[in-house]
């Protein structure tokens, strides 16, 4: 069998993404470690999948959109917008493709199908996928996260984003503060959950004191978790990971007889295209997920068009639309 980048990895004591970088010539190890790392690379017998790289030469024309779970399913809200943006850079010129990377089995990638792969991540499982792009020679770009790997990433900062929302819900006087959740086994439900506690923290508030109910990133969970609330606590507000699970909950609260912002305010994150036109008009974060999908894609054809590598890391703004589902208390 073939030695690999992860086998080199595993004999040197180091991260995939050290080897890679080592044997590319790309900074990030001292001079001594990447002295190891191809010493090893040669007495281990490495040689780069030239297949890969020769069939690279015949360009198909298609690329892979990838995303991390359909049986978790993306928000279709989320795919459309990330599409929109990937078409409005390539045009006619290239197919999208687009697939599951939990249907995926591993070793069954063909390097010949796809020109280059859009990977919209959002579980460290996918780090399994990603590696054997890489090692197919499959240019690659990464949205949605941050992963340290030798690969482009687009993102913006969901932390710092959530946090903004907590922030604004307790400076307008809010201290009985509910959460809804998204899917506990994703990234971006790990870094909301990271910003609103930061936030309470900040402000004086204890996050372990402040209910909070997972969902699902959809309508129905959203309108489930927000029942839950209203027959166990006395919320003020409702923060919602999402848009779609906001209008869930919203329609919970009338549906037990009280309004919104009147009697609890409510707050999205996405910026959804209904937020801003329904009659709720939405308190929510802006995280353009098709400007992110369009720089990924910009990245990706600079390198496969014009032979540009570019492996840096990128974090779009992103800020609070204030509309008028909060209400200032005492």
């Amino acid at each position: 069998m073939a030695v690999t980048i992860k086998d080199i990895a595993k004999a040197a004591g180091v991260s995939y993404s050290t080897v890679s970088r080592a044997l590319n010539g790309i900074g990030g190890a001292d001079n001594e470690k990447r002295q190891r790392i191809l010493r090893l690379a040669r007495e281990m017998g490495y040689m780069p999948n030239q297949a890969a790289i020769s069939l690279k030469k015949s360009r198909s024309y298609h690329l892979g959109l990838y995303f991390s779970t359909i049986g978790k399913m993306t928000s279709p809200f989320v795919l459309h917008e990330v599409l929109t943006g990937i078409y409005s850079i390539t045009g006619s010129k290239y197919n999208v493709f687009v697939k599951g990377i939990d249907m995926y089995e591993p070793g069954t990638l063909n390097p010949s199908l796809f020109d280059g792969i859009i990977v919209l991540s959002q579980r460290n499982e996918d780090i399994l996928f990603m590696e054997e792009v890489h090692d197919r020679g499959i240019p690659m770009v990464i949205i949605c996260r941050t992963v340290f790997f030798d690969a482009p990433n687009v993102t913006t900062d969901e932390a710092e984003a959530m946090g903004k929302v907590m922030d604004y819900l307790i400076e307008n006087g809010h201290r009985k503060i509910c959460v809804i959740e998204g899917n506990y086994g994703l990234d971006s439900t790990k870094e909301r959950r990271r910003g609103w506690r930061a936030s309470a923290i900040r402000h004086g508030l204890d996050p372990d004191e402040i209910p909070a109910y997972e969902g699902n990133y959809r309508y129905a969970s959203g309108y489930q978790a927000a029942r839950h609330i209203l027959e166990q606590h006395h919320p003020t507000a409702i923060l919602c990971y999402n848009d779609e699970m906001a209008f869930g909950a919203r329609n919970a609260i009338y549906e037990s007889g009280l309004t919104v912002p009147g009697d609890i305010s409510l707050t999205g994150f996405d910026n959804w295209d209904m937020s801003g036109y329904s009659n709720m008009q939405l308190t929510t974060v802006e995280r353009n997920m098709g400007e992110i999908a369009r720089e990924g894609t910009r990245i990706l054809l600079k390198r496969l068009d014009e032979g540009i590598a570019d492996n840096s890391r990128v974090y779009l703004e992103n800020h609070l639309v204030i509309r008028k589902t909060v209400r200032k208390i005492q």
